[in-house]
């Protein structure tokens, strides 16, 4: 299982990556893309729209289940990736990469350190 080292974590399965200007980059782990198996449709939500911390921020189906994406911190949606809702596959064979779900704008990427190191993350998913 693949859990790189520069990004943080959620118990839910969700990953984050800061970026300048208040972006986060957000998507679902290996892990979990690993038990929802092939992914066949993601629905995100609209630009703008403003998420607690912990709100349904989505929604993935696969061949096995439906499962919901949580945000993982508080803030507005400044982009959704288009290119996983016309090819939600994206998700299973590159989750950290072209795979990611969406951006957000937040009020303090301190917060980021609010969430799971890639350790913790490895041994919440390994125990």
């Amino acid at each position: 299982m693949d859990v790189p080292g520069d990004l943080r974590y959620t118990s839910d399965h969700e990953w984050v990556r800061g970026a300048a200007d208040n972006i986060v980059r957000i998507g679902i782990t290996d892990y979990a893309q690993d038990a929802l198996g092939d992914v066949v449709f993601v629905e995100l939500p609209d630009l703008g729209v403003g998420l607690a911390q912990g709100a349904i921020c989505g929604e993935i189906e696969s061949t096995k289940s439906v499962s919901e994406v949580y945000s993982p911190l508080e803030g507005a949606v400044a982009t959704v990736n288009q290119a996983v809702i016309d090819d939600p596959s994206l998700i299973n064979t590159d989750p950290y990469g072209e795979g990611w779900i969406l951006e957000m704008r937040i009020s303090d990427l301190s917060v980021l350190n609010d969430l799971l190191s890639a350790d913790a993350y490895r041994s919440l998913t390994e125990g």
